[in-house]
């Protein structure tokens, strides 16, 4: 993927939430701030401007001036904090932003002579703030704007997009979805337990809580689990896959990962069908 740095803009009076924490709520056991920055984790700076908070990765924080300045305030002070020549900026209430919708939006600028590339969502609005930006021409018009209005703090975003050469590019309606009001929220928790999305939203949340950068096949596991709680006993499952996990971590010295947990499963479900076929055969 094209190196990048990028700005998670985690300020905001959140009005519509009647002032609540709105980087800080939960959406699937994980804060939105923390979703946004598994979006980004292949930036080779993050920059958060807002107030200092853990996170599940490391990033350098830094603040507008004044506080509550607003986005485009807030947009320069993490601009200040980095390097790259193209500079991805989110807003920290995007829960289902995905890492394929920042490769699109690297993909779309490209090497052309676009100055940036931002998402669009359904009713074909700009999401300014799901953009990315080369760094020249966006500190070109910060800084434009500040001198024409004596200062950032307060001014809308249009007046930066309105200056910059843009390509938009069609979002999926999930990776524009952004959590504004707490309805917005329950329909956001709704969505992730849903049937087809339950599994990967918890997997993907015990991995974040975990600290584990790990990719495997869950239809292995699931097919374990079922072999040994239908070849064994139904509390042969959970304990069979936690001791694959384990098999798997102990052989991580010796060149393991998804390879290691595949190879330990296939094992274990071998085992539980011979324990099954021996049941059969008395």
């Amino acid at each position: 993927m094209t190196a990048y740095d990028a700005i998670v803009l985690a300020g905001g009076a959140a009005a519509r939430l009647g002032g609540a924490d709105k980087p800080g709520i939960r959406v699937g056991g994980r804060t939105l701030l923390d979703r946004v920055l598994a979006a980004c984790a292949g930036a080779s700076t993050t920059v958060v401007v807002g107030t200092r908070r853990p996170t599940t990765r490391d990033v350098t924080w830094t603040r507008e001036v004044p506080p509550g300045g607003g986005p485009l305030a807030a947009l320069d002070a993490g601009v200040r904090c980095t390097g790259a020549e193209r500079l991805l900026v989110l807003s920290a209430d995007l829960p289902f932003l995905g890492e394929s919708a920042v490769a699109a939006l690297l993909d779309a600028l490209g090497d052309g002579e676009q100055e940036g590339a931002l998402c669009t969502d359904q009713t074909g609005r700009d999401q300014p703030l799901v953009a990315v930006y080369r760094a020249e021409p966006l500190r070109r018009e910060l800084a434009l704007i500040a001198a024409e209005r004596s200062g950032l703090s307060g001014l809308p975003l249009r007046l930066l997009t309105d200056g910059l050469d843009l390509v938009r590019v069609p979002a999926d309606p999930l990776a524009s979805f952004d959590c504004d009001t707490w309805e917005d929220i329950a329909r956001a928790r709704d969505r992730i337990r849903e049937h087809g999305a339950v599994l990967d939203e918890w997997i993907t949340a015990v991995k974040n809580e975990l600290g584990i950068e790990l990719d495997v096949d869950t239809d292995v596991l699931l097919d374990l689990a079922r072999d040994a709680a239908h070849g064994v006993a139904r509390p042969a499952a959970p304990l069979t896959t936690f001791l694959v996990g384990y098999a798997a971590a102990k052989a991580g010295g010796e060149g393991g990962g998804p390879a290691a947990v595949a190879e330990a499963a296939r094992k274990a479900a071998a085992l539980a069908r011979r324990w099954a076929d021996e049941n059969e055969s008395r």
